[in-house]
């Protein structure tokens, strides 16, 4: 996954685990692209600070998706449900009944991973 997306996902399902100063330097570096100088200038810290408080901030939200897995069930769901689309179109276009037991049992694995 390109890294600014993967950051911006464990920013958006973790990121409010953090306290409010992690996220502000975040969100300073990831979304908002200043260079640890002007991070460091703006929260009148070092940036050797900043440095590390990002590499400690990306590792706790590691963390946190290595034990919940969020993103890794939200991008399967996500799939499986782009799958039933395509199917469903499919479905609409032959009549072919075959699509419709595909959807269920795909249906069927989504409800099963909650």
């Amino acid at each position: 996954m390109e890294r600014i997306v993967e950051q911006a996902l464990l920013y958006d399902f973790y990121g409010e685990l953090l306290n409010e100063h992690q996220k502000q330097i975040y969100q300073d570096a990831v979304f908002n692209d200043l260079t640890l100088s002007e991070i460091a200038d703006e929260h009148g810290i070092s940036r050797q600070g900043v440095h590390d408080l990002i590499k400690r901030v990306t590792k706790t939200l590691n963390d946190y998706e290595s034990k919940l897995h969020l993103i890794e069930k939200f991008l399967d769901t996500k799939s499986k449900v782009h799958e039933i689309n395509e199917l469903t179109n499919q479905y609409l276009e032959t009549k072919d009944l075959n699509q419709i037991h595909e959807i269920r049992n795909i249906a069927q694995e989504i409800l099963d991973d909650f």
